[in-house]
């Protein structure tokens, strides 16, 4: 049985996170008070300035350095049959962003976004969670540490995505894991998935549910042996994002299954995070309504790639622009 030492720093922070600045969330929204118009007319986007306010503590809040982190992984599960799509995709999928023509790059040009697309072992895919743990503890807490460099130099705003072919059928056992039920629950089309290929994910998380068993009643275990490379590297992302009072935009269903590891592990982990939209897959809507997460849009975007956290962060800086740009009314 292996050491529970390496994750003892990421328990140690989820026990120890500091506190959001509710004053300075109030202090926003006394300067929208101030401006000349009907009283909370503009709606979610004072709350979304009030939020940004809160996490970073500063009043009105400002973006600068805003970034999209995508985190690319493969899974042993595919072996499964449990996607229509080849192994060799999650790889093309990298270097088309690498190359600028992946739908996000155009939204990172549109609202001046940086954009970083990390490869996390590409040729080496995790263990098949239905017979064997997806990592190792050491692997998986190493992912996780290397996840949290997505905060480094002055990055005020983190939106992140997603790229990893099988990984609906691993973020649906996740799920499954940290909020209960079954595959069938939990797992939906993926990138096209038809009646059969279905079946094939739910039995897959089952097989998985079975193998693990009561394992899976400690969140992080639940990561390191249903997860995966990219939701260890979220999850990290979010929780040096948090210490570190910035907000972040989460994308995609398997960025919101790994969040929910973190919410499993201490519910307040998520309060500097918003969903930037919620895709396709029935598995995400349920999971962001069991999590408390209001998408931002709606477009019915299931691409992936943080694509839709892009297109949310335009919002979310437009939200910081107002709450500092609007003249106060003439009394």
């Amino acid at each position: 049985m292996t050491s529970a030492l390496p994750f003892d720093d990421f328990r140690n922070l989820l026990a120890n996170l500091p506190p959001m600045d509710t004053s300075a969330g109030d202090r926003v929204r006394a300067l929208f008070a101030k401006t000349d118009k009907p009283k909370g007319s503009l709606g979610r986007m004072e709350d979304i300035a009030a939020w940004l306010a809160a996490v970073s503590g500063k009043a009105p809040p400002a973006i600068n350095r805003p970034l999209v982190a995508v985190f690319a992984g493969n899974h042993g599960v595919t072996r499964q049959g449990i996607s229509p799509r080849a192994v060799a995709a999650t790889a093309n999928a990298v270097e088309l962003c690498a190359a600028g023509g992946a739908a996000v790059n155009q939204a990172c040009i549109a609202y001046d976004l940086g954009l970083k697309v990390f490869d996390l072992a590409l040729h080496i895919p995790t263990g098949d969670i239905t017979g064997e743990a997806a990592l190792d503890e050491r692997g998986c807490a190493a992912t996780m540490a290397f996840g949290m460099e997505a905060t480094a130099g002055g990055t005020d705003l983190l939106c992140l995505g997603d790229i990893g072919v099988g990984n609906s059928t691993v973020a649906a056992a996740l799920l499954a894991a940290v909020l209960g039920g079954r595959g069938a629950d939990w797992v939906g089309a993926g990138s096209g998935a038809d009646e059969a290929m279905r079946k094939r994910k739910a039995a897959a998380v089952d097989a998985a549910l079975a193998f693990h068993g009561a394992n899976l009643k400690d969140p992080l275990e639940a990561l390191r042996r249903v997860g995966g490379r990219e939701f260890a590297a979220i999850a990290g992302a979010i929780l040096a994002a948090r210490m570190q009072n910035v907000p972040v935009l989460l994308d995609g269903f398997a960025a919101t299954a790994a969040a929910a590891v973190l919410h499993a592990a201490n519910p307040a982990v998520l309060d500097h995070c918003l969903l930037a939209g919620v895709s396709t897959e029935p598995g995400q809507v349920k999971a962001a309504e069991r999590l408390g997460l209001q998408p931002l849009l709606d477009l019915g975007v299931s691409h992936g790639e943080g694509f839709g956290a892009a297109l949310a962060a335009g919002l979310v800086r437009a939200a910081a622009l107002t709450s500092s740009g609007m003249a106060a009314a003439v009394r």
